[in-house]
């Protein structure tokens, strides 16, 4: 099993979605497997990091924002994680690139049940000198922080590649594998800027470098899988962690080198960038591959992140921990059922809860009353029209519903309503 994390990519970022951008090697994946084209994540990060990887929603845990700074922040020990629960049926697991969820060594993958780990602590990194915006070292491999030359892009694929030949014939494994790209800040070098020269806008063609050579990457990693004979018995997720950010506008990160960027990554037609709760934050490319078992389609079920951790389970044969809150996608995957579930997705700013064709928005304040939005996103996905004037009492009942997962949340973040 691998899952591929791009960090930060958006809906309009890829060619399978129609992007200026090319992605031939993103493009092939999706046309042998089923691509979700409703797949929800969180609108930031650190949270959609923790939602796959405990099945849960991650307010549940009080993670509702990046981890960042010098936080102490970390995933709560107490809840099995999916690498974990995959050890009990003796997979080697494996992280490449970036964690997020614990910024020092000892908060690092090892303490959450991955064998092997390497790449970066932080949630942003430089691509070179690998130094989180503060100048924190977090390059590191197996808890030990290391330096090394290259752009993380390479590095990371250099590991993975090493790291999968080194496998046991026959041996079973999780691999999660998590760009920094197309996240800021981008220093492509000039072999991947210059297929861009079309692009007017200088951050936006960097930032189509950035996801390029992303994409190269990612085939690099899918060949070598194949050329191993593993193409039959490995199932592949590829995701956004989040919608693609708008824009970038530093003061004091990495001494004012890079930036700042007017334009990164479209969502479009989906309305918004990270750290909403809209659809082009919280609606992701995502692309789930598994050689003769699932065909190239497109899906259009209701999937949230927190449904990976219990189909991955199911497909090993492993006992789901009580704690999961996600749904199994395996019938819908493979027997092609229709399954929709409701959708709690929180984040620092709004809250949102999904019930097809509905999504209610809520975004509060400390000082001023409470927002709440109606959409239809089967009939309108950019969530141009809030009809909660003419649906009220669809709108109650999702009030309800959303301040019931709400008091579900942990208590540290959850500041009472006005």
């Amino acid at each position: 099993m691998i899952v591929i994390i791009a960090d930060d990519a958006g809906w309009n970022d890829m060619s399978f979605h129609d992007s200026e951008i090319q992605t031939p090697n993103l493009d092939k994946l999706a046309k042998s497997g089923t691509r979700l084209e409703r797949f929800y994540v969180n609108p930031t990060c650190s949270p959609s990091r923790a939602s796959l990887l405990t099945g849960m929603p991650a307010s549940r845990m009080g993670i509702v924002a990046p981890i960042s700074g010098r936080s102490e922040k970390t995933l709560p020990d107490s809840i099995i994680t999916l690498p974990q629960a995959l050890k009990k049926a003796n997979y080697q697991t494996a992280l490449m690139g970036k964690w997020h969820l614990g910024l020092t060594p000892a908060s690092g993958p090892e303490a959450y049940g991955f064998d092997y780990s390497y790449g970066f602590l932080h949630g942003q990194i430089d691509q070179y000198s690998h130094e989180y915006k503060n100048g924190d070292p977090s390059w590191h491999r197996q808890g030990k922080l290391i330096e090394e030359e290259g752009h993380a892009t390479d590095l990371i694929t250099q590991e993975v590649v090493k790291w999968l030949s080194e496998q046991k014939e026959n041996q079973q494994f999780f691999l999660q594998l998590a760009y920094s790209a197309p996240h800021i800040p981008l220093q492509e070098p000039e072999k991947w800027t210059e297929k861009y020269r079309f692009i007017e806008n200088k951050s936006r063609r960097d930032y189509a470098a950035a996801m390029a050579h992303l994409d190269e990457a990612i085939g690099q990693v899918l060949q070598h899988l194949y050329s191993l004979g593993l193409k039959e018995n490995t199932i592949v997720l590829f995701m956004s962690d989040n919608g693609a950010q708008e824009n970038w506008n530093p003061t004091t990160q990495y001494d004012g080198k890079y930036g700042p960027n007017d334009q990164l990554g479209s969502n479009k037609p989906l309305r918004d960038y990270k750290t909403s709760n809209y659809e082009g934050a919280i609606r992701v490319p995502a692309i789930i591959s598994w050689n003769n078992f699932m065909e190239a389609e497109k899906n259009q079920n209701y999937i949230s992140v927190t449904d990976v951790m219990p189909t991955f389970l199911e497909l090993a044969a492993v006992e789901i921990p009580e704690q999961v809150e996600g749904e199994s996608l395996t019938s819908i995957l493979k027997e092609k059922t229709n399954e929709n579930h409701n959708i709690y997705v929180r984040g620092h700013k709004q809250e949102s809860f999904i019930q097809k064709p509905w999504k209610l928005v809520r975004t509060r304040h400390l000082d001023e009353e409470t927002e709440f939005e109606l959409f239809n996103i089967e009939e309108d996905p950019s969530e141009e029209k809030n009809v909660i004037a003419e649906h009220q009492e669809i709108a109650s009942n999702l009030k309800k519903a959303i301040q019931q997962q709400f008091d579900r949340d942990a208590n540290e973040v959850n500041v009472p309503l006005k």
